[in-house]
């Protein structure tokens, strides 16, 4: 029985430090590379580009600016987001500065590529183009002529949308028939210091921040940016597909073009190895002499919105990050959402989440406190069986595992069900912690941001007072005096590490306490009937 009480106590505080940990881990610098610039061959697409003359294309979503030396989007802005809760200014997700560059870059490449090298000019007819009250979709069009053939690039957005629709309308007036590619790029600093150290831009360190793709082999796969920088070897031939930049809440992605012809990912890296670089190019398309053809892509850029992004492009959704325990996360997510939808708060929909998923948990609990009360019974037989076989280990082990038997008891009953049970508290953990729904979602009260830590500490020190109350019906009592001393201070460590959670994890957690000390006293009322005592005993001296 005490070993059973210390496995479940390792297992309890394992749990525990993997969350904290991996909520507060910092994340290493980007590692400095050579500053030579690595030589690009001829086919490869140049990602550099100075900053030209600007023009901005605004929706009801988005804000973008455009450089219009090669068309690249250098800055967007979530309109309808905030940065930070209490100020009014836009959530800033595509950003150049002097110390940090995240860029939606696209062009064309290709044998008569006008991107392979020196990026083209553009003429824009305004500076500014903005939606309108009425309208549905705001268009910009910018232009670039080149030994007769007219290239028009156009930026269009839709109301509601975070999608932005990128394509080329090439008009060939030229004697020569024309072999060109369509990419789209997305390049960031890989050293988020200037992030870190700017407050508002949601970048959480236990949260992914990187690369990912999708293609037709497989629908998800990662690799973060010091990863793509050290080895550029994405080169994956596929039919759908997209690339994407993943960060707290928030993606940029490219979809692949909808031409009907294969695409390819790609990698690389720029700005003397301190960048990276992901895309996603069209097979080469034939422009003859004397005509026109269109080349088009899309670009998400906005929150991870789950069934925006699935109407978007086929398993764009998956960047919502929630790891190895996602095919549990997303059923919980989606439920999660359901309650949200008849309720309305998204501070009290994770309390009857909470209550759901106990409730379901219930048998399991039930189960464990049955076992761990059926053992708490054979620990005199157990005392008996080792003193009279204190000599033989074997013997002992046979003996015991007869009463065992006998008695209709599992050893590891009491452990079992939490074995279950623990990967699903870890899904629901990530799945508070990826869900954009609860940035800057007011719960009531002093909670006016769920995705932050309690600004007074409320909920944590009410969580810490349920574990107290929790161990002191513990069951078992805990004899050896060291692991006494560490299992008394749990209450003060659990406490001091919620109080870094954000405010929605802590509420599941205090939730999950105060309904599981409602189920103690159901079960151990039902167990006292049965004659199975759960009541501690005095510990001897």
């Amino acid at each position: 029985m005490e070993q059973q009480r210390n496995l479940l106590f390792i297992l309890l505080l394992c749990a525990a430090m993997f969350l904290f940990w991996d909520w507060n881990a910092d994340k290493a610098n980007a590692q400095k590379m050579a500053d030579q610039a690595a030589n690009l061959q001829s086919q490869e697409i140049s990602a550099d580009s100075a900053l030209g003359n600007l023009i901005k294309v605004a929706s009801d979503n988005l804000e973008l600016t455009i450089n219009l030396k090669g068309g690249d989007i250098v800055d967007a802005k979530l309109l309808k987001i905030k940065q930070e809760q209490d100020k009014e200014d836009p959530f800033q997700l595509l950003m150049t500065t002097p110390q940090f560059k995240y860029q939606a870059q696209s062009g064309l490449a290709g044998k008569d590529g006008i991107d392979n090298r020196e990026r083209p000019e553009f003429k824009a007819e305004k500076t500014e183009y903005v939606i309108e009250d009425g309208q549905n979709n705001v268009t910009a069009n910018i232009t670039f002529e080149k030994d007769g053939v007219t290239y028009t690039k156009s930026f269009s957005i839709d109301r509601n949308s975070y999608v932005v629709n990128v394509s080329y309308l090439v008009n060939n007036k030229s004697e020569k028939d024309l072999s060109l590619c369509m990419y789209g790029q997305l390049k960031q600093t890989a050293d988020d210091s200037y992030l870190q150290n700017n407050s508002g831009f949601g970048m959480v360190a236990s949260a992914y921040r990187g690369t990912a793709y999708s293609s037709d082999e497989s629908r998800y796969e990662k690799k973060t940016l010091d990863d793509i920088i050290e080895d550029k070897s994405y080169n994956v031939t596929t039919k759908e597909g997209w690339v994407a930049m993943i960060q707290h809440y928030f993606v940029s992605s490219w979809i692949g073009g909808d031409n009907n012809v294969n695409n390819v990912i790609y990698s690389n890296h720029a700005d003397n190895n301190t960048s990276a670089i992901i895309g996603i190019r069209t097979d080469a398309v034939n422009v003859a002499a004397g005509s026109e053809a269109k080349l088009s892509s899309k670009l998400w850029i906005g929150p991870k919105d789950q069934d925006a992004m699935e109407s978007v492009a086929k398993n764009l959704e998956l960047t919502v990050d929630y790891g190895w325990l996602w095919f549990i996360s997303i059923p919980l997510f989606k439920i999660l959402a359901f309650i949200h939808s008849l309720i309305g708060n998204w501070g009290f929909s994770i309390i009857v989440l909470t209550m759901i998923v106990r409730g379901v948990m219930f048998p399991l609990t039930k189960a464990q406190y049955t076992s761990m009360a059926k053992m708490r019974l054979l620990q005199p037989k157990l005392m008996e069986l080792r003193e009279r076989y204190k000599d033989d280990r074997q013997k002992i082990g046979t003996e015991t595992m007869k009463l065992y038997k006998s008695e209709k008891v599992n050893p590891l009953g009491g452990c079992l069900p939490l074995l279950i049970q623990m990967p699903i508290f870890i899904a629901l953990y990530w799945t508070l912690m990826e869900s954009t729904e609860l940035r800057q979602s007011s719960f009531m009260l002093w909670i006016t941001d769920l995705s932050v830590k309690d600004p007074f500490f409320v909920l944590p020190i009410l969580y810490g007072v349920t574990m107290f109350y929790l161990q002191k019906m513990s069951p078992t009592p805990v004899t050896d005096p060291v692991q006494r001393k560490v299992f008394m201070a749990m209450p003060f460590v659990f406490t001091f590490m919620f109080c870094t959670f954000p405010a929605g994890l802590t509420l599941y957690w205090l939730v999950s306490n105060c309904f599981t000390i409602l189920q103690q006293y159901v079960i151990f009322r039902s167990l006292e009937k049965r004659g199975l005592s759960m009541k501690k005993q005095p510990v001897s001296k």
